[in-house]
């Protein structure tokens, strides 16, 4: 039977999905059928070869991964933080990407080594009274997600096509019918639709930041962290959006789900030898992204805040402002491609992790075309009431709050993970190192730090 059908039963998937020996003793249960069973282990690898042979089978999760650190959301808090505090929250998006790094690679090695997404991981570990909750956790930050992306693509197509909001939200939906129609040539057409947006996207940002010309130096120093961040409650409210922008919580559920996308032998040194080759895909992915992701910042920073104009927070205003402030007509333009681009290569990677969060925490079996749609229902409806109701003029101050809100839901993606990866019991040979769970547990308490910090302040007045 084709490993890609989604009527597989556990017993005649490939093997590295019926059941899990390895490390099988941690866990409150046998793991069940894997998450995304239409794609599951359909990526075939290369065991033997040169390691660029090896490593060419492995890219393409970690580009989905980066996806988070450019999408609509994104843009909005970079725009806002760049014009306001000019190159200062550069800082906290090269802070974000080490963040990311760290999480990311113990997705990658629970999804390799323990054969489980992160979603699979709480269910099959803690009682329900503690899954349930989790898995609402994780449905609401998805609706976040959901919120920025809709919001972003919608402009964008009004942007480029002056279709108006509320019939451009509603559009959006259709990406499920793109993720079914790419999916049908397998997963891999899904991988290259978004490294190709990607491509498109930093070219946009490298002519738009061309005609910008920036203080370079001060970008420089920008990267320089600064307690500015913690004692400026505005910039500490922004640099949250930042960081939940960044990284995401429904990043991790989809990259755990992602790297079984690869067909991985089940011998200790191919795990070992995917989890490695794994890493450097997403290493790759994510420092690309934090150059466009700062890109966006420092275009807001060189045109905005130099201009004086410090409140540019909604994305089709920084639309109309770039062509007077860089006297061109082109860079409003490669605005609304970049951000259409954005849009729907984020839609899709929500769209999957929508999946495997459903399927992961509740075991959920259903059609794949019934199952996204489900999966992408739960996102959008909420997403597209928002965004009807609240009209045009609240799209920016929607789109930071959905990221903070990301940010107030990381600890309850971060902490379990960190959890899982530490222990040997679940892990077994392929527990984290104790340096890399050290760098874990040290990135879950400065968010929850973090976290805790904006919330006094809202109750204290501070916002």
């Amino acid at each position: 039977m084709d490993a890609r059908s989604p009527d597989l039963a556990p017993d005649s998937l490939p093997k590295a999905a019926a059941g899990a020996p390895l490390a099988a003793r941690g866990w409150r249960r046998e793991r069940g059928p894997p998450s995304l069973a239409d794609v599951f282990a359909s990526v075939q690898t290369a065991p033997k070869g040169s390691f660029w042979r090896k490593l060419l089978a492995f890219l393409g999760p970690g580009y989905l991964v980066a996806v988070g650190y450019m999408d609509p959301g994104n843009w909005a808090t970079s725009l806002a933080g760049g014009s306001k505090f000019g190159y200062a929250l550069l800082s906290v998006a090269l802070l974000s990407n080490a963040m990311a790094i760290v999480l990311q690679s113990l997705c990658t090695r629970l999804g390799v080594g323990a054969g489980r997404d992160l979603a699979q991981a709480c269910r099959d570990s803690f009682p329900r009274w503690v899954s349930l909750p989790l898995w609402l956790s994780a449905e609401l930050a998805i609706t976040a997600t959901d919120l920025a992306e809709v919001i972003g693509t919608a402009i964008g197509l009004n942007l480029l096509f002056h279709i108006p909001l509320g019939i451009g939200v509603i559009l959006t939906a259709a990406d499920v019918l793109l993720i079914l129609a790419l999916q049908a040539f397998g997963f891999r057409w899904i991988e290259a639709f978004v490294v190709a947006m990607l491509g498109v996207i930093a070219a946009c940002f490298a002519v738009q930041i061309a005609l910008a010309d920036p203080d370079w130096g001060a970008v420089v120093r920008g990267f320089l962290p600064t307690s500015d961040i913690i004692g400026n409650h505005e910039m500490l409210y922004l640099a949250l959006g930042i960081l939940g922008a960044t990284v995401m919580p429904h990043n991790l559920y989809l990259h755990s789900g992602l790297v079984q996308t690869r067909l991985i032998g089940e011998s200790g040194r191919e795990k070992r030898e995917a989890i490695r080759l794994a890493n450097i895909d997403t290493s790759i992915a994510l420092c690309l992204a934090l150059i466009i992701n700062a890109s966006i910042l420092i275009l807001a920073a060189a045109t905005y805040h130099r201009a004086g104009q410090t409140d540019v927070a909604e994305l089709d205003q920084a639309h109309a402002f770039l062509a007077p402030l860089l006297g061109s007509t082109l860079a409003p333009t490669l605005f609304a491609i970049a951000l259409l681009c954005c849009g729907l290569n984020s839609t899709i990677t929500a769209t999957l992790s929508g999946q495997i969060v459903m399927e992961g925490f509740l075991n959920l079996r259903i059609a794949p075309w019934q199952r996204r749609l489900v999966t992408r229902m739960i996102a959008i409806v909420p997403a597209v009431l928002v965004t009807i109701l609240a009209g045009d003029k609240a799209t920016g101050r929607l789109l930071i709050l959905s990221q903070v809100v990301l940010s107030l839901q990381l600890p309850f993606a971060v902490v379990p993970l960190v959890m899982f990866t530490a222990s040997r019991s679940k892990m077994g040979p392929f527990v984290a190192p104790r340096w890399l769970s050290g760098l874990a547990m040290a990135t879950a308490a400065f968010i929850i730090a973090l976290n805790a910090k904006l919330v006094w302040d809202f109750w204290a007045g501070g916002f």
